[in-house]
């Protein structure tokens, strides 16, 4: 019984394994246009394209970031200036990429922009914060998405969200993770409706890497900064050591990030140039062999685990 079953189990992995290791002809031909490049996954995926010969168009937000990446790479990578905030600035960056593409279409679209500072507790932020997050991580990849849609119909081509662990299990950083949920639910209804069309949709979902998003000085200063602009009886609720036990665990959990980025943009690559892509890649050893598994336990256990280590507020019951 259990050797009938261990190998069928192997069977499946190894056609899969097969079927995944095709890929897609003509990728010199193919154009890809990612946003976020200035640093981290954004910036790492546009020069591991180029490398591989496909036309990268990357989008960055600063020129300095731009020139960079330009300094960097062949002569095939472009550059744009884009804010996914300003609908001005998404409607002219369709129309850049529209004149390079042509009839040929879009064939990828990466979605790489996003932020999380500040970490914190809910009740330490501002609603401007709130707000600032979403519409970087959700409301302008759903906008460009939308506006670059018609590129990538007519290529028959690619779309790539990078979601995070956090948009499968949420346990901190509660508006990032709303932010996350929000593109996993983005991307699942837009794949189903695109379906007939020939587009297809992968999420990539990171553990913890270390990138300018997650760089340790720069995150406890946001989350310091949070914490002094918060409301006085929201800082005597949980009081000064449950802030300093806090950020002695936002060390503890940013100085184990893994160094290791081509483990999500590898991932993305084959989203990209695989002829069967998966819907989800879960990069990191993290993601895959404790938060994945984690998020299928009965929320009671989830719960306990997750939040054993966290200190207790100075008002708690």
């Amino acid at each position: 019984m259990w050797l009938y079953l261990v190998g069928l189990v192997s069977l499946y992995y190894l056609l899969r394994w097969y079927r995944e290791r095709q890929v897609v002809s003509h990728l010199r031909d193919k154009y890809v246009f990612i946003t976020g490049c200035d640093s981290g996954f954004g910036n790492l995926l546009a020069r591991q394209l180029d490398l591989r010969g496909l036309r990268v168009l990357a989008a960055c937000l600063t020129e300095q970031g731009a020139t960079q990446l330009r300094s960097q790479t062949s002569d095939r990578l472009e550059t744009v200036i884009l804010d996914v905030t300003q609908t001005e600035s998404i409607t002219a960056a369709t129309q850049w990429v529209k004149e390079r593409v042509g009839d040929r279409g879009l064939w990828g679209l990466v979605n790489n922009a996003g932020i999380i500072s500040p970490f914190g507790h809910s009740e330490w932020l501002k609603i401007e914060t709130y707000v600032n997050i979403l519409k970087v991580n959700l409301m302008g990849l759903i906008e460009v998405t939308l506006s670059m849609l018609p590129l990538v119909k007519r290529a028959r081509g690619r779309i790539v969200n990078v979601s995070s662990i956090l948009g499968r299990i949420a346990f901190f950083a509660g508006i990032y993770c709303s932010s996350k949920y929000g593109v996993e639910a983005f991307s699942d209804a837009l794949r189903r409706e695109l379906q007939h069309f020939g587009v297809k949709i992968s999420i990539v979902e990171p553990g913890y890497f270390r990138t300018g998003m997650t760089d340790m000085q720069q995150s406890l200063e946001a989350v310091k900064r949070a914490w002094e602009e918060a409301p006085t009886d929201i800082k005597e609720t949980y009081g000064q050591h449950f802030f300093d036990a806090y950020c002695d665990l936002m060390k503890q959990v940013l100085s184990k990030c893994n160094t290791n980025l081509n483990w999500v943009t590898d991932c993305m690559e084959h989203a990209l140039t695989s002829m069967h892509p998966r819907t989800r890649y879960s990069a990191g050893w993290d993601a895959r062999f404790f938060y994945i598994p984690l998020s299928y336990l009965p929320t009671s256990l989830a719960d306990y685990i997750l939040t054993r280590p966290w200190p207790k507020p100075a008002q708690a019951f």
